[in-house]
């Protein structure tokens, strides 16, 4: 699907989107999480909102623990308004950790461990830390799990729209959300979605899915919008406008930002690396080429092949871990067996050519090791996906042997 441009600006284009959402929906709120996308769509619904008497709004935040102080700061601001109601969620959800392989994953706000946490609970009335205030709610969720769970609850059985300060331009995955032509819009507008398929009650609304990173701070300049003050910490770390994001930091993707913490929030990236297993390590060698991390080019040590290489780094992991990969190894063998000689690979190859490996259309020993070393824990290297009962089955398995440590 291609780009049609209107003959409005994309501001005056957000409010329109915005009141139509609130003339039409008996419920809705704000997905909050203190980033500059989610800052200006909060700040836009607050103002249409009091234009059309439907204040105050509910802003849900999910507070991850492992956050700048900045952030915290600025989501206290935004919810100490009167024109905002907050639910802010403190509770202990499973998190991936892609920068080790003895705890890739963590569990945020883990009531075992308090005297740990990388800063105390907020003290405030709205902090939802209680894990019985959700009938839905079971210690370990995952963050996609809670997210439309959480939605369900609210609407209970309304009509509810959900905004969401997604942008089309930071990724093909989020332009797809927009374009897609099998998802389910409300009323045929394409920049909503329709999030239960059982129910029909909740839909995804991305008011601002056509801004550029240019109009959000054009938006924050012109309309008077507070902001999240890391952004200028950002800036004079020499990060431009569009390298900066606000994310929990030790995801598959989110990894590459944890050097900034020692930079702009020192005494949070002391407490992080007491905290979270492969903080210091990942900020140490994330972004160098080479076998420590498998970017880019991988060395073979002497003496091995590229498949006595992936079984010595197997059965160098911790038992549950493996086994989550030899799973996913078998199954990507298994596959390349069956339907590689029609593609030109009779056999899996210790290693293909590089520009096939890379563009996954290659099976290869190589690819596998790669796989290995990037602590590429749901294998998107070797073309998988993460799915929803694996998330399930895996939280398990972790848990149990976490516990067992």
């Amino acid at each position: 699907m291609g780009k049609h441009y209107l003959k409005i600006d994309c501001y005056t284009a957000a409010r329109a989107r915005v009141r139509t959402i609130l003339e039409q929906f008996p419920r809705f709120y704000v997905s909050f999480s203190g980033g500059k996308d989610s800052g200006a769509l909060l700040n836009l619904v607050v103002d249409v909102a009091r234009e059309l008497g439907r204040l105050p709004v509910t802003a849900l935040i999910l507070d991850l623990e492992g956050q700048y102080q900045h952030t915290i700061d600025y989501l206290s601001r935004e919810c100490d308004r009167p024109e905002v109601n907050a639910l802010w969620v403190c509770l202990p959800l499973h998190l991936r950790n892609a920068v080790s392989q003895f705890q890739p994953h963590w569990l945020c706000w883990d009531p075992r461990c308090p005297e740990k946490w990388i800063r105390p609970l907020p003290q405030r009335r709205d902090v939802i830390a209680d894990e019985d205030y959700f009938p839905f709610f079971r210690r370990g969720m995952e963050f996609e799990e809670f997210v439309p769970a959480f939605g369900d609850w609210f609407a209970d059985g309304v009509d509810t729209a959900c905004f969401v300060g997604i942008r089309s331009d930071e990724s093909l995955n989020r332009y797809r959300t927009i374009t897609s032509g099998v998802k389910q819009p409300w009323q045929g507008h394409p920049w909503t979605t329709r999030v239960t398929r059982d129910t029909g009650h909740v839909y995804n609304a991305y008011p601002i899915y056509d801004w550029r990173t240019e109009d959000v701070w054009i938006a924050n300049a012109r309309q008077g919008w507070d902001y999240n003050r890391v952004y200028d910490l950002m800036h004079l770390a020499g990060l431009g406008i569009h390298q900066m994001r606000l994310c929990q930091p030790y995801g598959d993707d989110q990894r590459k930002g944890l050097w900034l913490f020692k930079i702009l929030e020192p005494e949070t990236w002391s407490r992080v690396v007491e905290r979270v297993q492969g903080a210091n390590f990942g900020n140490r060698y994330v972004h160098l080429t080479g076998s420590v991390m498998g970017n880019i080019r991988i060395d073979l040590p002497d003496g091995h092949t590229w498949r006595s290489y992936a079984y010595l780094i197997l059965n160098s992991m911790p038992p549950p871990v493996a086994a989550h990969y030899r799973k996913k190894i078998a199954v990507f063998l298994r596959w390349w067996r069956k339907r590689g000689k029609d593609l030109g690979f009779p056999r899996i190859p210790d290693e293909a050519e590089p520009n096939l490996e890379a563009k996954r259309k290659a099976p290869s020993w190589r690819r596998i090791c790669k796989t290995l070393l990037k602590n590429d824990y749901w294998c998107k290297g070797l073309s998988f996906t993460q799915t929803k009962r694996e998330m399930e089955r895996q939280l398990d398995l972790v848990t149990r042997y976490m516990e067992d440590l």
